[in-house]
């Protein structure tokens, strides 16, 4: 069975068992976490789609660890000008593992 859920303005196609790095979430490590905005529910041959979501349906998880991304490098450069300013990135991100697909 799987499933696609909406997080973090982003989909996730998931299945019972998997990991998945979603955008931040307000939870600690080790906590459960719900996601009800399912638009889809798969099995073999049988597929049930929502508009916009499926009623009842939800995806249950645990957070495994909250954390940073890899550094992305910003250059902006002003050519003829002289100047240039450089930044970096780390995006904060969230280990889940999917536990249950209710629907």
């Amino acid at each position: 069975m799987y499933a696609v859920i909406v997080t973090g303005g982003k989909q996730y196609r998931v299945q019972k068992g998997d990991v998945v790095y979603v955008e931040k979430l307000p939870a600690e490590a080790g906590a459960e976490v719900v996601f009800d905005q399912v638009l889809a529910v798969g099995e073999e041959g049988a597929v049930k789609f929502g508009a916009p979501v499926v009623e009842g349906a939800s995806v249950k998880g645990t957070v495994e660890k909250q954390g940073k991304g890899k550094k992305i490098h910003v250059l902006r450069y002003r050519p003829k000008k002289g100047s240039m300013r450089k930044i970096g990135h780390r995006q904060p991100f969230t280990k889940v593992t999917i536990t249950e697909i209710v629907g």
